[in-house]
């Protein structure tokens, strides 16, 4: 798949390749440098490659990026700090896809200039400017073993820039971080981060991120401070920066402690990658760094990049179904006012089932608890997995099968098909902590290995999305994210992470944050209870999130006993789309507010998600067709401030034309569904 000659399929393509000799922006050949233009000429990348790759970027008259570095060094390739340029060419596209699962929009606009490179040493570096950011990525003509050193990306800045930081303690992590506001100088060598991070140039934010991650180590972000003083500037300015770290590819590993999911790395390659390609496959493309920009916090929640930079679909996907999901292990199986034991057994998860179908969610999970840990075969007493499943198919809810990512590893093919003859809808493969080569190769080996069986894959103790998602659409979300799950023990997870979130860790793909909180406090009367979660928001926060986070597998956190006893609030949210026909974002504000609507079908939902400051908005809805609509909504109850459950619901005729004023409380938010008059069924 990362081959040169695994060319993707064009549909209705505007697509010409133009020469040097045809500019889509200024070049210099005689001293190699090289300009490339967004498809509305305002976002411009300058490329420098006299002696290895430098690039600048600015948007409209402001700079973004200034002598920024990139380099990778291939085992017995001479390096491109020596090589020279051969041949320059250029690409225009102009098309539309349509995604499998549509997670954001039923089509999908693809619109860019491209620049690329040949250099003497075969190696090619290509570089792709979108109206919504630009990307870059080495390839090489190259076949055998390819033995990737070592890969350089220092990112340049002239002022000393605001960033939103997701710093981790260890490459062995989940992704699961707080975005930490820090200046580019208060950031040291020592400090670093997972992806994506955004950097604020004051003028535009930038979301760094890759996708088209396959068969290599995932990037991470270190500081430089003290300052990199004695790197050349055109202008002779200080440099501000970021520079990119990856894992060493892992040979050997041994469980921490005797943990059935934490490893003690043992022993690291002094290589990123060892890739082995035939001459037939013609090379091989490395993953593309990306760099999403907006002068809007609002552009960000739309923004495409990480989709389309990502591989060509590899299956068939006609099989795929989104949905919601009735989950176990965040409530603990605390369901009440029934007749049996619960926990895990098989009666409680029928009686997931028996929720599951009578609010129309199309499945369930049977988390951690199931099956004996070091064996994903080994059922538990009490519970009886066929069963289950049978009991499933008759209420047409399936079930989704948690496996440790380890032990699934060791009997992979043997498991799924198991889990494929009991009638599994798929699996939540969990812990692998890692993103080096050879995790990396696991998760597509994983997606392909499922996708043959047609099971669903939900990725957690996660990197975060990086491109599988495109070529294998079975993987329907993942973590990589710190999201509800906190709330059992921490009390981190505020309104304004949760409105951080969308424009960074969303952008690079879905999110399961797991929402549905149906115990909710404001910050004040907010516990820690590892086993009866509550929510840092009020309840209308929690419900917007359905309609503002984008996961086509989208859980409800909650007891079953708690979303019965909250049966207004569960109809609500059941009937909320887990995909969309598209988007509309109408007021956004990175750790303040979000105001978004969506549209499945002929009906919208709109949903406002505000931080620890009370306020009023006016929603336009002009957005909606001709006509009438009847616009069912809830909003924080007047008494939200001091109660965080207490909501209010309303029931109005709306049009194009209508402007309602919400009020929302602290840590709230609002949330509405807007169906046709003439079809009002709700």
């Amino acid at each position: 798949m990362y081959a040169l000659l695994r060319l993707p399929l064009i549909f209705s393509i505007v697509l010409t390749l133009v020469y040097s000799s045809t500019l889509l922006a200024r070049s210099n050949p005689t001293i190699n440098l090289y300009q490339v233009a967004s498809p509305n000429g305002r976002l411009i990348v300058t490329v420098n490659a006299q002696s290895g790759i430098f690039y600048s970027a600015r948007l409209g008259t402001n700079e973004l990026i200034t002598n920024a570095f990139a380099d990778i060094q291939i085992k017995g390739q001479k390096p491109l700090t020596s090589a020279k340029v051969v041949d320059v060419s250029r690409l225009r596209v102009n098309r539309r896809l349509t995604p499998t699962v549509k997670q954001k929009s039923a089509m999908i606009s693809e619109q860019y200039h491209e620049l690329v490179l040949l250099f003497d040493n075969k190696q090619k570096v290509s570089f792709r400017v979108f109206d919504q950011g630009f990307a870059y990525r080495f390839s090489t003509e190259a076949s055998g073993e390819l033995i990737t050193i070592s890969e350089e990306a220092k990112l340049r800045f002239s002022e000393d820039h605001h960033v939103l930081f997701p710093q981790e303690s260890s490459l062995i992590s989940h992704n699961e971080r707080s975005y930490l506001p820090k200046k580019l100088s208060d950031i040291s060598k020592e400090q670093f981060a997972s992806l994506p991070l955004l950097i604020d140039t004051g003028h535009s934010k930038i979301v760094v991120t890759e996708s088209g991650l396959r068969a290599y180590a995932g990037m991470w972000f270190a500081g430089t401070n003290p300052q990199p003083v004695s790197e050349p500037l055109d202008n002779n300015k200080v440099a501000f920066g970021l520079d990119a770290i990856f894992p060493k590819q892992v040979l050997a590993s041994e469980p921490k402690n005797g943990s059935d999911r934490n490893e003690n790395i043992l022993k690291r390659a002094n290589y990123l990658a060892n890739n082995h390609v035939s001459p037939e496959e013609g090379g091989r493309y490395y993953p593309w760094r990306i760099f999403a920009v907006s002068e809007q916090d609002s552009q960000l929640l739309t923004n495409q990049l990480s989709y389309l930079l990502a591989d060509e679909l590899a299956i068939d996907d006609t099989w795929i179904k989104p949905g919601k999901v009735a989950w176990d292990w965040w409530n603990a199986n605390n369901i009440y006012g029934v007749e049996f034991k619960a926990g895990i057994n098989t009666e409680t998860y029928k009686h997931y089932i028996d929720f599951a179908a009578k609010y129309g969610l199309e499945y369930i999970i049977l988390d951690e608890g199931w099956h004996h840990l070091d064996n994903v075969l080994s059922v538990v007493e009490d519970v009886d997995v066929r069963e289950i499943i049978d009991y499933g198919r008759q209420k047409n809810v399936g079930v989704i099968l948690w496996v440790i990512w380890k032990t699934l590893d060791h009997q992979l093919e043997h498991a799924l098909d198991t889990f494929a003859n009991w009638g599994a809808a798929g699996i939540k493969v969990d812990f692998m902590q890692r993103d080096d080569q050879a995790m990396v190769e696991y998760y597509w080996k994983v997606a392909e290995q499922a996708a043959k069986r047609k099971l669903l894959v939900n990725f957690h103790g996660s990197y975060k999305p990086a491109g599988l998602r495109r070529a294998y659409p079975n993987v329907i979300t993942r973590e990589g994210v710190r999201g509800l799950e906190h709330n059992k023990w921490a009390d981190y997870i505020t309104a304004e992470h949760n409105l951080t979130l969308p424009f960074i860790r969303q952008l690079a793909g879905p999110m399961d944050y797991t929402p549905g909180a149906m115990v909710n406090s404001q910050p004040e009367n907010f516990q820690v209870a590892f086993n009866r979660p509550m929510s840092k928001t009020t309840r209308v926060h929690q419900m917007a999130m359905y309609v503002v986070f984008e996961s086509p597998l989208q859980m409800m956190a909650d007891s079953p006993s708690n979303y019965e006893r909250e049966a207004e609030t569960t109809r609500f949210i059941s009937k909320i789309p887990t995909v969309w026909d598209e988007t509309v974002v109408q007021s956004a504000k990175i750790g303040e507010h979000i105001i978004l609507a969506r549209r499945s079908g002929e009906d919208w939902f709109v949903g406002v998600m505000g931080n620890s400051r009370a306020r009023d908005f006016t929603i336009d809805l002009s957005f909606l067709a001709r006509g009438e609509y009847v616009m069912v909504s809830f909003q924080d109850g007047v008494n939200a401030d001091r109660y965080a459950c207490d909501y209010q619901v309303h029931t109005q005729a709306v049009s194009r034309k209508s402007r309602p004023i919400v009020a929302l409380a602290p840590n709230g938010g609002w949330v509405a569904r807007l169906v046709k008059a003439e079809s009002v069924n709700l």
